[in-house]
């Protein structure tokens, strides 16, 4: 039951200490939109090389073979970056119930507060790691033919 000392100057204040992680939240869906949309792309692709033809040459076979191994590794970062900002977000709202209920309930609660967001921030890290390591497998496995234009 919320407390009946709780004033309005609490809430008012809770409200903006929640300001700066609800900012950063948005900032983590953004980020999110980013990686299920590469996530998107290697799944697709994936696809469309193991869709393929079956009777290959031997070395078009081992390179389609390569690529599906690199789409997996890359699948897998994707997979994982994603589910470490996710991670992330969700201890971002739990600080933000927490910053109310601290001041609701008139709880010394910022120490968990505290512990929660350094636990999205370090969630926000491997996520971004794994997303950096994605993008570098894709950059480092994608070959750009370039040919002399005829005249």
């Amino acid at each position: 039951m919320i407390a009946s000392s709780a004033n309005i100057g609490d809430i008012a204040h809770a409200i903006q200490l929640a300001l700066a992680p609800v900012f950063l939240l948005t900032g983590i869906a953004g980020i999110l939109n980013v990686m299920t949309g590469r996530l998107a792309r290697i799944i697709d692709r994936g696809r469309h090389v193991s869709e393929g033809p079956l009777r290959l040459e031997s070395s078009a076979r081992e390179a389609l073979r390569s690529e599906l191994l690199n789409l997996e590794r890359r699948r897998h970062l994707a997979s994982r970056a994603i589910n470490a900002c996710t991670f992330a977000a969700l201890l971002v709202c739990m600080v933000i119930a927490t910053i109310f209920a601290e001041a609701l309930l008139e709880l010394p609660l910022q120490w968990l507060a505290g512990v929660l967001f350094t636990g999205s921030t370090v969630a926000l890290i491997v996520g971004l790691a794994s997303f950096l390591r994605e993008v570098r497998l894709a950059t480092q496995t994608v070959r750009i033919p370039v040919s002399p234009l005829e005249t």
